[in-house]
Formats: C-alpha cells, sequence, structure tokens
C-alpha cells in the first residue's frame, strides 16, 4: 500500500510539474509560491499551500522535484542555481555539487543537517542504515543513498530516494549529465542508505 502511496506521488509530481510549465496560470503559481520563505518555513505547520500540507519526506521531495532540469551553464559545476546549491555548503562554482543539492533540498524545509559538499559526510555510521536494514522495506523515501567508486575508495555520489520499483531505486539526484535528474539505478548497485529524519 505505501508503494502504492509513493508511486501516485511521484506522478502527481510529474503531471504538476509539467502542468506548469505548460502555462497553467494556478499550478504555476503554486511552484513559484515555493521560493517564497514564508512557504517553506511553514512545512508541518497550519497554512494551506501544498508543501504545509506535506509531511517533511514528501516536502524535500517536492523540493527536489521541482528542480528536476536545472543544468550547469558550462558542463564545468556551474551556472546561477548550481552556485545556490554549492553556496549553501560554503563551495563556490567549480566542485562537484551532488552533495551540497541534497543538503540544499533538506534546507530549504528547515532542516539544518545534512549541511556538507562532501558526500562520505552525508554517512556516518550513526545515520546509515545497517546491512540488515538495507532491504527494500526499511529504506524510505528522502533517505539519502550513496555510490561507492572502487578506485577512490569511499562514496563519491549520493542522492534522495524518491522511490522503489521491484529490484529497482528510483532518485532525484543532482550532478549527474550535468543537471537534476530523476533515475532508475539497480538496488545492487547502492553501497549505503542513510536516514537524517528520524
Amino acid at each position: 500500500m505505501a508503494t502504492m502511496h509513493y508511486l501516485f506521488f511521484c506522478l502527481f509530481l510529474v503531471a504538476l510539474l509539467c502542468i506548469g510549465r505548460t502555462g497553467h496560470r494556478a499550478i504555476k503559481n503554486t511552484i513559484q509560491r515555493l521560493d517564497e520563505p514564508d512557504v517553506l518555513s511553514s512545512v508541518g505547520g497550519s497554512s494551506t499551500e501544498p508543501a504545509a500540507m506535506l509531511g517533511l519526506r514528501d516536502s524535500i521531495l517536492f523540493i527536489a522535484a521541482g528542480e528536476l532540469g536545472v543544468r550547469e551553464a558550462t558542463g564545468k559545476n556551474d551556472g546561477a542555481r548550481i552556485a545556490e546549491y554549492l553556496a549553501y555548503t560554503g563551495l563556490s562554482e567549480g566542485h562537484a555539487w551532488c552533495a551540497a543539492f541534497v543538503s540544499w533540498c533538506y534546507g530549504r524545509v528547515g532542516l539544518p543537517v545534512p549541511r556538507s559538499p562532501w558526500s562520505p559526510a552525508l554517512f556516518p555510521v550513526a545515520r546509515r542504515y545497517k546491512a540488515e536494514q538495507m532491504g527494500q522495506t526499511d529504506v524510505r523515501p528522502a533517505d539519502l543513498f550513496g555510490i561507492y567508486n572502487s578506485r577512490l575508495h569511499r562514496i563519491d555520489h549520493v542522492g534522495l530516494v524518491w522511490g522503489k520499483q521491484g529490484s529497482w531505486l528510483l532518485t532525484i539526484e543532482g550532478n549527474v549529465s550535468d543537471r537534476v535528474l530523476s533515475k532508475r539505478r539497480p538496488w545492487v548497485t547502492i553501497q549505503a542508505f542513510s536516514n537524517w529524519l528520524d
């Protein structure tokens, strides 16, 4: 049942974003309102704005989904929006920004952590799922996933869990193909998951 809820939520977000970008005024205004600080600070409060009516996990994914399609200006970890993600973690343009993007999404809903531009820092032992918890039933939307680089001997990419589909992980992540995008990744390719919300 929970899987159906997240599938519906994902389809709803895609439809909302598509309608918002094609010009439906009410939807476009709602998406634009998410950039206003008072709307984001009211998440979980009594406001009637869409972000405020969502749970914390759904709010993080709503923010991240709103960034789908954001691209680097020249393919060198640059551009106005990329600079904003990086600045949130204290870096300037030119640095890898996957961890900064995830941190920025959490920050937009008022969470002070995680806030790091370095992927391994987002998987401390206290937040990391244990091996027996890495099954598909324990990992939840808005948790973080990490991909291990055998050459570097560490996690070198991080993104948000959007959902699960059989043996696939559905994600929203930054700094892949020079943009923010949603991917389907085989579950077996994921090295670690972390939970910053519970």
